[in-house]
């Protein structure tokens, strides 16, 4: 398991294991030395302090932590600390958070302002809290959910990892790797799989903001310390109060996620979100070029009826006088798709991903540890084209029944899904998907807006025999259960932005945004979601955040003195690669090559019939089936990748327990 997180964690690794009675415990760890670049930050940490009565405690008594993340809140919880008797010999976070769980047990997790997945064995024999007993494994992910954190459990007992990949070394003795069916349905209808699934059955994702507790090779208990803060509908503030607590409350955060001891670079696309992250890096530190990294696509997205990012990135490295370092996909960026998708661990279905990873590739080489990222100010702040159209959800509520299944009658008849590539032909096409769905519960059809595939091509891509497996409602099931924690009078935006923060952003964006940099051993930062930023914009009502036809209304307001005009409110593009295009040239033949007829047969999850026919009216010109294909070619591709061919050791056989193990019982992180 350690070798297969050397890339997330080139500078040090270290492993502990102990026997218990009747069980063993063993933690892993790989560190990407960021805080204390020195020995004293190696992990798994341990501490011997007086103030936790742990001073000649044997090891397997005390308390250790295995850590991926950051914690932007520990200076301030450190100096707190400290004033309680608490003696620290590194200046980690790590150990800080060593700490502060020896001080208040799980509930520690309330007070981190930061990103993390995380394990802590806690062997003392007394000063529990919170139904913890000694011998017991705490497994916790951050509450935005931007560190990621997979666990199988078996027979054999509870296997944890930050990817996937990782326990898919351990053998099949170990994580089975059978399909899981509703998984690959709603893989293929949101681009990624919501947690709690993968797309495998045996393996699981914890939750953002919950910590699982492991007793005895067994998950005893599942707890959520942290849920996305209550909306507000109405607010006493000005829109130019709400700007100016807005930008305060982002400069606070890009300070806090400069704590460094390596440097820093950033995202930057020309975009609103990327360009002011930098812009703030800029206030926080004047005399720091913080060197920025942006793609250039050359003529490839103009051909797509897309602007290239590359002049806009210009304008605002001259604007804010910061060294930009353009990153050329080359001509056979394509031929990169495979390890990108080895990259990404999980089955994705966007191709985005590849620009965050040729740009983390180019940012190890320049020698960085951490780039900071604009993600996350679309799915607080309304930013996405989908948030637009929700206007419509008054008049939909208001018209009568009758009316809504007529107009949606007359769009299915219209809608193929798959229309011309130009923009009218786009716009068009958005517009019959939402006029499709007029009849459905409001719900319904805000999840519906989530889905990246025409329901009728969905059921009709996947197998006869998979279709038959799958539960009614399946696919938007965890996202209506995600509805029912929001109060009853929640507006349609704030419903569709709580479904992007909980999934969309979770499961997809930062999934890849963590694969991606870690694939090279840099740490993505987001200062748009640091704790407190996410908190506040939550009190401001929906009015600010979308404005008639302006997304992210508040957040342009409140960039205004910052920025050039033309930067905040140009047309949103997104972090897109020109898909289409490489279908009809360089990704043809690939995709004809691993979709085969004999392929998807053997593999049993889609309709083969329907898989080719769909690649040959692509091929022809007939209908505009780029991304569903490519979701399919991700699928398969992955599965090759990781079920038919993947090396695998045992993770018992191949620990160094500290103790001689009685048993073939253990964990690993």
């Amino acid at each position: 398991m350690e070798r297969a997180l050397v890339h997330r964690g080139p500078d040090d690794g270290g492993q502990v294991v102990f026997a218990l009675p009747g069980t063993g415990v063993g933690l892993v760890n790989r560190r990407l030395a960021i805080q204390d670049l020195t020995s004293a930050g190696h992990q798994p940490m341990t501490l011997r302090c007086p103030a936790c009565a742990l001073v000649d405690a044997r090891d397997e008594e005390r308390i250790w932590l295995t850590f991926n993340g950051e914690i932007y809140n520990f200076p301030e919880l450190r100096e707190q600390l400290a004033r309680s008797g608490h003696r620290f010999f590194s200046r980690s976070d790590s150990e800080v958070v060593l700490h502060l769980y020896a001080s208040c047990g799980p509930e520690m997790f309330a007070r981190l302002n930061g990103i993390f997945a995380l394990a802590i064995y806690d062997g003392r024999t007394s000063g529990h809290r919170a139904g913890i007993c000694s011998g017991d494994v705490l497994l916790a992910r951050d509450g935005i959910g931007v560190k990621p954190l997979y666990y199988s459990e078996s027979a054999r007992g509870v296997l944890f990892a930050s990817e996937l990949k990782a326990l898919l070394h351990c053998g099949p003795g170990y994580i089975a790797r059978s399909l899981d069916p509703i998984a690959v349905s709603q893989y293929l209808a949101y681009q990624s799989v919501p947690a709690p699934r993968t797309v495998l059955e045996s393996v699981r994702k914890v939750h953002p903001g919950e910590f699982l507790v492991v007793r005895r090779g067994r998950i005893e208990a599942r707890n959520t310390f942290y849920r996305l803060p209550a909306p507000a509908t109405r607010s006493p503030e000005t829109l130019d109060t709400l700007a100016d607590r807005f930008r305060e409350k982002l400069i606070a955060a890009v300070s806090r996620q400069l704590i460094s001891d390596v440097p820093i670079g950033a995202f930057l696309s020309g975009g609103l979100d990327s360009s002011a992250v930098v812009a703030m890096v800029h206030k926080a530190q004047p005399g720091y070029r913080v060197p920025c990294y942006t793609m250039a696509f050359d003529d490839d997205f103009a051909a797509e009826g897309s602007p290239s990012d590359l002049p806009f990135a210009e304008r605002v490295a001259r604007h804010l006088n910061v060294h930009l370092i353009p990153v050329h996909a080359g001509p056979r960026v394509v031929d990169r798709l495979e390890e990108v998708m080895h990259a990404l661990d999980e089955p994705t279905g966007d191709p985005a991903p590849i620009n965050a990873y040729l740009i983390s590739e180019r940012a190890h080489r320049d020698g960085l540890k951490v780039l900071l990222s604009g993600a996350g100010a679309d799915d607080i702040l309304g930013g996405y084209r989908r948030h637009l159209w929700l206007g419509s959800e008054r008049l939909w509520e208001a018209m009568p029944a009758s009316l809504r299944r007529r107009v949606a009658a007359w769009a299915g008849r219209r809608r193929d899904g798959h229309a011309a590539m130009s923009g009218a032909a786009v716009s068009a096409r958005r517009l019959v998907k939402l006029l499709s769905q007029a009849d459905r519960p409001q719900a319904l059809r805000l999840i519906g807006r989530l889905q990246t595939i025409d329901p009728r091509l969905h059921a009709s891509l996947l197998s006869p025999s998979l279709l038959a497996d799958l539960p009614a409602g399946s696919v938007a099931l965890p996202l209506l259960e995600t509805l029912d924690h929001l109060p009853p009078d929640a507006d349609p935006l704030t419903m569709m932005l709580h479904l992007e923060q909980r999934h969309f952003l979770a499961d997809h964006n930062l999934n890849y945004l963590d694969k991606t940099t870690m694939a090279f051993g840099v740490e993505g930062r987001v200062p748009l979601l640091d704790l407190e930023l996410v908190e506040f914009v939550a009190t401001v009502p929906s009015r600010f955040k979308v404005a008639g036809r302006e997304g992210k209304y508040l957040f342009k307001k409140a960039m205004e003195p910052y920025l050039p005009r033309e930067v905040i409110y140009r047309q949103k593009t997104g972090f897109g690669v020109p898909l289409r295009r490489w279908m009809a040239g360089d990704l043809r033949e690939a995709v004809s090559d691993v979709l085969t007829p004999q392929a998807i047969r053997d593999r049993g999850v889609f309709n083969g019939a329907v898989v080719q026919s769909l690649i040959a009216r692509t091929q022809t010109g007939e209908v505009d089936g780029a991304y569903p294909l490519f979701s399919l070619f991700a699928f398969e591709t992955w599965c090759r990748r990781f079920l038919d061919s993947m090396p695998t050791t045992d993770p018992i056989a191949a620990a160094t327990p500290l103790a001689p193990s009685p048993g073939p019982v253990g964990q690993g992180a």
